[in-house]
């Protein structure tokens, strides 16, 4: 008898995958949590991304020898949610204090934020099921 177990850190597709999962990085510090509806996921992610909002703070790096990266540049944090059906998205937040939504992961798509739209509306707007 073969049991099959998904590897849920491979990155792979799990067509069976119930709930939803959100992933904090800052730095090697990662929170990981489990959701069962994608409301309370995406808040997860927007409470994730606002908190590296309030905390990001970084110097330009680089110079002479090698390129200078200014802190726009620079990717301190990443709010992470993964679900049902391939579904895979996120919030970055540069140094500087700005953040962004993508959706994908390996090929991440950066989505377009619309006048008064924070990243995290952005990103439920696309990714809503």
């Amino acid at each position: 008898m073969k049991i099959h177990q998904s590897a849920p850190e491979t990155g792979l597709r799990c067509p069976g995958m119930k709930g939803y999962r959100v992933t904090a990085r800052k730095g090697p510090k990662v929170e990981r949590e489990r959701f069962d509806d994608f409301g309370q996921a995406l808040a997860a992610v927007d409470r994730h991304a606002q908190e590296l909002e309030r905390t990001a703070h970084s110097r330009a790096t680089g110079g002479r020898i090698i390129r200078r990266f200014e802190p726009v540049q620079q990717v301190v944090g990443r709010a992470e949610i993964r679900g049902p059906n391939g579904l895979r998205g996120g919030i970055d937040v540069r140094g500087d204090g700005s953040a962004e939504a993508y959706t994908g992961r390996l090929r991440r798509e950066l989505v377009e934020q619309r006048d008064g739209e924070s990243p995290a509306a952005a990103l439920g707007r696309v990714l809503a099921p």
